[in-house]
């Protein structure tokens, strides 16, 4: 008895089906798709209205045989779409063979106008433009239309069809509808407790990301402490002695020689500019004055030295009484201002910047504001830089934002909530 139902329904279904496909495939489909290509035909002739009210346009520098080549183009693909829609219409032959001799007539006008503008007859060729070229134009546009309005017409009696197929098929539809009901809701069931388990995963990957992210920028901050204190004691030092050497050698040898007492002084001078990149790139690794005197004394170090090597001009807003932060929170916030800093040296095009840093009862807030061209018209390389920065809100439980100025530039804004540095210094 079940397969006998089956076997009737599935029957009744596919000749339900089969009489949707041909109304779809006869009417619908053929029909609507001769109304894009007469569309497409309309569009043409639209063009077309235009572009001779341009060459009528008495502002226009250009003589009629200019447009000669646009018009060949035009020509061209209105040609191509009535062709295509000849295979497709249902119309009254009259009617094609109306649009088809109307086309032509109009070309061959098309070309008589330009062969007079060519001949010199520039004036008579716009009025001819005037007088018969648009009113041929508009009767296409007229018949064009009334083989669109049939087809709607078409159109709408196909759909009142497909809904008398529907309705019978809608009927037949309720049979199954408890079936199908218990099939969703044990699905729905299993899915859910399959995306439960999978989201519990991604919490997990989740986790594990960030606890990977804490501990590789935990190892790149150790690694930049050790070499900072390296090149500051080891290299510096070094450095340092050479110079000494040198300043007592120049002391203790009154009778040198000028030119060897210059090359005395010119490696000294250059010792000297060595152990300042030393240092440099030292306080760029790991700033001493950020474990020494905290985030503020870094910022009054870094940024005036950012200015000297950039020349970006750098001002400097401190709002709200100072709150000591956590070491490792001080650090990460000063690698953002890094970050965000170098960022306006190498893409912004500013002269300016401008970095506020703001004590709030419940959160540090840092800006960065900049002039340049914003971050429309920045386009990142493969540098993790960004990344970085995300990375380090993240670890501060803060939030970071790349936002655009209204007046142009960039604001990169970090808040970092004040409750959060315990539970960061604590993990």
């Amino acid at each position: 008895m079940t397969l006998t139902i089956v076997a009737v329904y599935s029957g009744y279904t596919l000749w339900q089906l089969h009489g949707l496909r041909q109304v779809q495939t006869e009417t619908i489909d053929r029909d609507r798709t001769d109304s894009l290509l007469l569309f497409r035909v309309q569009n043409n002739l639209n063009v077309l209205a235009l572009t001779m009210r341009d060459m009528l346009d008495a502002t226009e520098p250009y003589p009629l045989s200019a447009w000669k080549s646009q018009f060949k183009r035009m020509q061209n693909d209105l040609t191509d779409a009535l062709a295509r829609e000849e295979t497709l219409s249902r119309a009254n032959p009259d009617q094609r063979r109306y649009l088809t001799t109307f086309a032509t007539q109009f070309w061959d006008a098309v070309d008589r106008i330009f062969i007079m503008a060519e001949n010199g007859q520039e004036e008579e060729a716009r009025a001819q433009v005037r007088l018969s070229l648009q009113a041929r134009q508009e009767a296409l546009s007229t018949a064009v239309a009334r083989l669109l309005v049939q087809n709607n017409e078409r159109e709408e009696q196909a759909a009142a069809q497909t809904r008398e197929v529907y309705a019978r098929a809608e009927r037949t539809a309720y049979l199954f509808l408890a079936a199908m009901m218990v099939l969703v809701a044990g699905t729905g069931l299993y899915l859910a407790h399959w995306n439960r388990g999978m989201f519990a995963q991604v919490a997990t990957l989740s986790e594990r990301r960030s606890e990977l992210a804490r501990q590789l920028i935990s190892t790149q901050e150790n690694a930049f402490r050790h070499i900072s204190r390296e090149l500051h004691d080891e290299f510096g030092q070094i450095l340092t002695a050479i110079g000494a050497m040198l300043n007592r050698a120049a002391r203790t040898s009154p009778a040198l020689a000028p030119s060897v007492r210059a090359d005395l002084e010119e490696v000294r001078e250059i010792v000297q500019s060595t152990l300042d990149k030393v240092r440099a790139l030292s306080s760029a690794l790991h700033s001493v004055v950020l474990d020494d005197a905290g985030l503020e004394g870094a910022l009054n170090v870094y940024l005036p030295g950012f200015e000297r090597r950039t020349g970006v001009e750098v001002r400097y807003e401190k709002d709200g009484s100072s709150q000591q932060m956590e070491p490792e929170a001080a650090v990460h916030v000063y690698r953002i201002l890094q970050e965000a800093l170098n960022n306006v040296a190498r893409h912004s095009q500013s002269a300016h910047v401008t970095v506020r840093l703001r004590f709030q009862e419940s959160a540090v807030v840092l800006e960065v504001q900049d002039e340049g061209v914003g971050f429309q018209g920045f386009r990142p390389s493969r540098g993790m830089g960004l990344t970085s920065m995300r990375e380090r809100a993240e670890l501060l439980k803060g939030r970071i934002e790349f936002l655009e100025n209204g007046g142009g530039g960039a604001l990169v804004r970090l808040t970092v909530p004040l409750d959060s540095q315990e539970a960061h210094a604590g993990a």
